[in-house]
């Protein structure tokens, strides 16, 4: 009756593979009567490989996997996951890319073509390709040599194991006659031992093989240890190499490493899953996504945020988003800051960054210069130079201007603005034209209440009015001076109130501030009176 329905069975396969040489492959089979059950199978196997391998070439770098999940024994105890594990392993792999063939309870005949097959297809296929094999099932090791359990084993002396099962050492044969760039061998074949009771057989789980040269060996746990089938429908091994293969850009090792951390948690440490690498090349499943090509401002804003973000300074983050409110890093960078801030605010102590040394006097000559020279390319030149120095939050304000005429300080009550033009052309006066220029000490006159009356010796260390940046808790912020935020002094403020002076600043002297405009309004009134 099996024979009967062959003919009709092959022409279906014949139909949807559209294999060559087919019609020649079935004639044979039906003429030679008993052997057309065997032929039907190479056959079937052959078109898979060759139609995997063409769909493989159109891509890219073949890569060819063959899949094998054992679960039926007819001597030999049943075991309930081997064919689920197969088929997610199959779906996992056909997902990345690879051309799989998947057979689930095979005799020892068919085991053995199958993997003929397989190693002819990784011949032919070319030194670039990338080979896997993976079983599931029972597995035993004698005499130090590993073997793979077909379905319908039976054995009853030790002497006879290599008659009846097939050596794990075939797999890695056929392989390395392929003289490939990379294969991959995955054994989830060491649940327990079906055959204690046979003399010589009594050892546990498989022993570890030398892997040729090329080649990552996976086994689901330590050499001379059981593994468990698990209680759902995968084996726990399993289950975490399929998690694990399809994260993007995650080496083969760390894939496995992440595999033995979750084994272990899920078996409370019963089971430690292992592996032995030669590989001579990187490996991952799956491929990392292409780094976006960024502009000259994409990445200064970046190598900065970079920098800041790794010092875990509020004070950094907080003139991080001053100068980039609406940047890509905005909302990474408020929320880094609001993490920060929680933290130093549970100790009850919010920690007040050291002042750091001044700029040196390369930096102070490269900013002057760009001061003269006034154009975009010479602010942009100091901030490749100096990402994080001390005049950077004055240059991407400057850079900020030049753009776009305008910028984003922090939010506040708003001010009437000056246009810019008229900001150039009207000086401020002195808080007391009769007293002469402002100075230090002196005190300003201010529609401000906070400050009207106060030197600059003494605003520089009042709080300020509005926060420095929006959304930041008053905790943080209403009790904190702003030498605090600035690492004021007076040498520093003059420096910042000599960058008023140039014309280009002009535009950012009606920008708001946590004081108000008033404020830089009297600092460049200080620095054209020379600092007083």
């Amino acid at each position: 009756m099996i024979l009967q329905g062959l003919p009709a069975l092959a022409g279906k396969i014949l139909n949807k593979l559209r294999c060559p040489h087919g019609d020649k492959y079935l004639e044979n089979a039906v003429v030679n009567g008993f052997w057309a059950k065997y032929l039907f199978q190479i056959f079937a196997i052959s078109c898979l490989f060759a139609g995997g391998l063409r769909a493989a070439e159109e891509d890219g770098p073949a890569r060819l996997a063959l899949v094998i999940g054992n679960s039926s024994y007819g001597t030999v105890a049943a075991l309930d996951n081997p064919v689920h594990d197969a088929k997610l392993i199959a779906k996992t792999l056909e997902n990345l890319g690879f051309s799989v063939s998947l057979a689930v309870d095979l005799g020892q005949v068919e085991m053995k073509r199958a993997l003929a097959q397989f190693g002819r297809e990784l011949r032919a296929s070319g030194s670039d390709t990338t080979g896997l094999f993976y079983y599931a099932g029972h597995g035993v090791q004698s005499f130090g040599n590993n073997y793979l359990l077909p379905g319908d084993v039976a054995l009853s002396d030790a002497a006879d194991l290599d008659l009846m099962a097939v050596e794990a050492q075939t797999v890695l044969r056929q392989m390395a006659s392929a003289r490939n760039r990379t294969n991959l061998v995955i054994l989830d074949a060491c649940r327990n031992n079906p055959f204690e009771n046979i003399a010589d057989l009594d050892e546990s789980g498989l022993a570890e093989m030398k892997a040729p040269t090329g080649t990552f060996l996976a086994y689901a746990t330590a050499p001379g240890s059981v593994a468990l089938d698990g209680e759902g429908g995968n084996s726990p091994f399993t289950q975490a190499v399929a998690e694990q293969i399809v994260v993007p850009g995650l080496p083969i090792e760390q894939a496995f490493k992440e595999v033995r951390r979750a084994v272990l948690d899920q078996s409370q440490g019963l089971q430690t899953p292992w592996d032995t690498s030669s590989l001579v090349s990187d490996f991952v499943f799956a491929a990392a996504p292409e780094a976006p090509v960024l502009s000259s401002a994409e990445a200064e804003e970046l190598q900065l945020w970079r920098s800041v973000s790794a010092s875990r300074d509020p004070v950094q983050l907080m003139l991080f988003l001053r100068g980039f409110a609406d940047g890509v890093y905005a909302t990474e960078a408020r929320s880094l800051l609001a993490e920060v801030m929680a933290e130093e605010l549970s100790t009850g102590v919010v920690a007040k960054p050291q002042a750091p040394a001044g700029p040196d006097e390369a930096e102070t000559a490269l900013f002057k210069a760009a001061q003269q020279d006034g154009a975009l390319a010479a602010y942009e030149a100091y901030l490749q130079s100096y990402p994080a120095g001390t005049y950077a939050e004055i240059a991407h304000t400057e850079i900020a201007a030049l753009k776009a005429g305008e910028g984003k300080d922090p939010v506040g009550r708003e001010e009437e603005v000056v246009p810019p033009v008229q900001a150039a052309q009207a000086e401020p006066a002195p808080a007391h034209p009769e007293a002469g220029p402002l100075t230090y000490a002196s005190p300003l006159v201010s529609e401000l209440e906070q400050i009207n009356g106060l030197s600059l010796a003494e605003i520089i260390d009042q709080s300020p009015i509005f926060p420095p940046i929006e959304g930041l808790p008053e905790s943080y912020w209403k009790s904190q001076s702003c030498s605090s935020c600035h690492q004021w002094n007076r040498e520093r403020l003059c420096e910042q109130a000599n960058t008023y002076l140039s014309l280009n600043m002009q535009r950012s002297l009606n920008k708001q501030h946590p004081f108000g405009g008033v404020l830089k309004r009297n600092l460049k009134s200080w620095a054209a009176g020379g600092c007083q």
